[in-house]
């Protein structure tokens, strides 16, 4: 079933792309802990195989990410109307997770990072008590911090941009509208936003790099922030979702060429500026053609709902909140204990999955924890929606 253009109700594609997206995140940090890449604890003994999957997801994970939320965005926007309730809900959903994730979810992680360095002797609650926020850095690692929580930070600063544009006069917005319809269609879809990317790529990340600090990171923003706002206007575009929809298997069937074309050169190269070159095109093009064929597959075949749907939508921030402290925490003691790589791997997929359905399921049957997980406070009128909804549901499935 083939999602209107104009992204006209709820769209169920994308929320199981953004599930997946989110699961494919979880994957990807625990493969962190064991690919040569540096990272926060790592396993003793690396496994250079793993860096090629990882290398297959790596351009293109979190821009799809941000990419969907600003069609969701777009979508929120238009339910609540007023700006200022635009951000005012937004900050809520954000911000509220985003300062209680820094101060209790994701401090142990720098308190194992430290531990791992062998930096630090002390046990977390006195690191948490004295250490963790001395606002500085001087162990070598900035306390404190929001680490994987950084693109939560990011979403929030976008939406709060979002809703100072959101303010402007009626007409103002109908141009810019107007203009994305023009400037992204057809062939141009596909390869403007790859110049933009490869252009950022090539002057801005050799200078900058890529801090996830929000204020000194304008290669960063050069990247997600275009993903975010390219798809608040992709939301209101019948032409782009046309392009999008009709094209999808091409798109897919290129990002898998630009994936070989990226391990060839993976392989092959020899440092030189000209294999580096050859890598920024195809990483640039797998991304935005993996992006955009990704969004057309779930939209025409995702495009459904059901429980499932529902209680992952629900359940995929919380888990994102949670899982690199436990991934990290357990990759820590596995290490410690000298567990082989299989075995490593088993045991923190399981932990990971575990500790996040525990954090989620005791999150969402407390109502003062909600908020600090991302969730909105059940009251009785959403209680009432609710129960309303599966009597609707099961109506339709009794038919």
């Amino acid at each position: 079933m083939q999602a209107t253009t104009g992204m006209t109700g709820r769209q169920y594609g994308l929320d199981w792309l953004r599930i997946g997206a989110f699961a494919l995140l979880i994957l990807y940090h625990i493969g962190m802990f064991f690919v040569p890449w540096a990272w926060h604890v790592k396993a003793a003994e690396p496994v250079d195989w793993a860096v090629w999957p990882m290398m297959a997801v790596n351009p293109w994970r979190l821009m799809l990410l941000f990419v969907i939320s600003g069609v969701v965005s777009r979508a929120l926007l238009g339910k609540l109307a007023a700006p200022r309730g635009f951000a005012a809900s937004r900050s809520a959903r954000l911000a509220v997770p985003l300062l209680a994730g820094m101060m209790l979810f994701v401090a142990p992680q720098p308190w194992f990072e430290l531990r791992d360095r062998g930096a630090y002797e002390a046990g977390f609650v006195h690191f948490w008590l004295n250490d963790y926020f001395e606002f500085g850095g001087s162990r070598g690692t900035p306390l404190p911090t929001w680490n994987h929580l950084w693109f939560v930070a990011y979403l929030w600063a976008y939406s709060l941009m979002l809703a100072a544009l959101a303010a402007l006069p009626a007409r103002v917005r109908v141009l810019l509208q107007r203009g994305f319809d023009q400037l992204f269609t057809g062939w141009r879809l596909v390869v403007l936003p790859m110049v933009w990317l490869a252009l950022a790529r090539l002057l801005l990340h050799p200078v900058f790099g890529e801090t996830h600090a929000l204020f000194d990171d304008p290669y960063a923003h050069a990247i997600y922030g275009f993903a975010f706002f390219f798809g608040v206007a992709l939301a209101r575009s019948g032409a782009a979702w046309t392009t999008i929809l009709g094209q999808w298997r091409a798109l897919l069937g290129i990002a898998a060429l630009a994936c070989a074309a990226l391990f060839a050169v993976h392989g092959m190269s020899d440092g030189t500026s000209a294999w580096e070159t050859a890598r920024l095109l195809a990483r640039t093009a797998l991304a935005w053609t993996a992006i955009l064929g990704l969004i057309g597959f779930a939209q025409t075949h995702l495009h459904h709902d059901g429980p499932v749907r529902r209680y992952l939508t629900e359940a995929i921030f919380p888990y994102y909140i949670a899982h690199q402290t436990i991934i990290i925490a357990a990759g820590f003691w596995l290490k410690q204990a000298g567990a082989q790589t299989g075995l490593a791997f088993g045991v923190i997929l399981l932990t990971t999955l575990l500790g996040c359905a525990l954090t989620y399921e005791s999150a969402r049957r407390v109502n003062w924890l909600r908020p600090f997980l991302g969730l909105k406070r059940v009251t009785p009128r959403s209680l009432s929606a609710t129960a309303a909804q599966e009597v609707r549901s099961q109506s339709f499935e009794k038919l």
